[in-house]
């Protein structure tokens, strides 16, 4: 840690997080308080949050929300504000990932990504734009690279990660004239329970990847997830990228996903997309192993 990123001071402020128990949203909970800030951590995990709560004392304070139940978590976002006084900054982190192809996942974990990744934004914005229009906040949204540049065997996440980039570019528009700025984060592939469980669950989800250019090619950790992030709340960025090499992508994203770009995936993903179909028949299930159990669906019969 630099100098310069422990004099981004937090005195005072009051951050809002979702999907808070665990990765990147605990480690940025634990930054955001070192610099003298104050958290709200909201989740579906309360062991997890109770124990990150305790352990950074009387600054935070924790509350189990579904970003999937809009009343739980409005109520959560209106009691955070009531207990801490004020919301200033508000992290939309909550996300999850599915295994499987189009033609192979089922309805219930595809529709699940894209209700957490997409709706699950929209319902935190919601809920927070009032109390942000009080302090003239800020909200950071978490997108992916995957919003530019997409990967066989993620297509919910892709489409989900795509559109909360788009919910939120629109959202910076609506909200503008109320003195909220509103920013996009975009990691790629960072070190957290995420990416780790899907290389141990897909082999060659991890030989596609490694297909892919730089920065999709590489593991980012979550020190430097969070001090990325963690500095585009204090300077109010429209865009958070990390490593800072996504922007590429994004700036190369008609290449990637144009004729060159196919030209050089296709010939790959003939062979490796069958073998990702059946490793993940062969796992059994369609989502990470972290996925509270109460969500979880069995396999269908084999389709592939």
């Amino acid at each position: 840690m630099t100098r310069r990123s422990r004099s981004r001071r937090f005195d005072d402020q009051v951050l809002l997080i979702t999907g808070a128990a665990r990765g990147i949203g605990a480690g940025v909970a634990r930054g955001y308080v070192a610099r003298g800030g104050r958290v709200a951590l909201l989740g579906l995990e309360p062991d997890l949050l109770q124990a990150l709560s305790e352990e950074l004392g009387d600054a935070a304070h924790w509350w189990t929300a579904d970003v999937r139940d809009a009343a739980e978590l409005t109520a959560a976002v209106d009691a955070a504000a009531s207990h801490f006084g004020r919301i200033d900054h508000v992290l939309a982190n909550a996300g999850i990932a599915s295994y499987g192809t189009v033609r192979q996942i089922d309805d219930p974990a595809f529709t699940r990504v894209v209700d957490i990744n997409v709706n699950g934004v929209y319902r935190t914005l919601h809920a927070a734009i009032p109390h942000l229009e009080v302090t003239g906040g800020y909200a950071l949204v978490v997108a992916s690279l995957a919003s530019f540049t997409t990967l066989a065997g993620l297509a919910s996440y892709n489409a989900s990660k795509a559109g909360a980039e788009s919910l939120a570019l629109a959202t910076r528009q609506e909200v503008a004239h109320l003195g909220i700025g509103v920013g996009v984060c975009h990691p790629s592939w960072i070190d957290t329970d995420i990416v780790r469980g899907a290389e141990a669950d897909l082999p060659t989800f991890a030989t596609i990847r490694g297909m892919l250019p730089y920065p999709a090619n590489s593991t980012t950790t979550i020190d430097d997830c969070v001090e990325a992030i963690l500095a585009g709340i204090a300077r109010r960025r429209p865009r958070v990228y990390v490593p800072r090499g996504v922007v590429l992508a994004n700036v190369m994203k008609a290449v990637v996903n144009g004729p060159v770009g196919w030209l050089v995936m296709r010939r790959h993903l003939r062979r490796h997309v069958p073998e990702l179909e059946q490793e993940v028949q062969a796992l059994g299930r369609f989502q990470h192993a972290h996925v509270p159990l109460t969500d979880a669906k069995p396999m269908p019969d084999p389709k592939v």
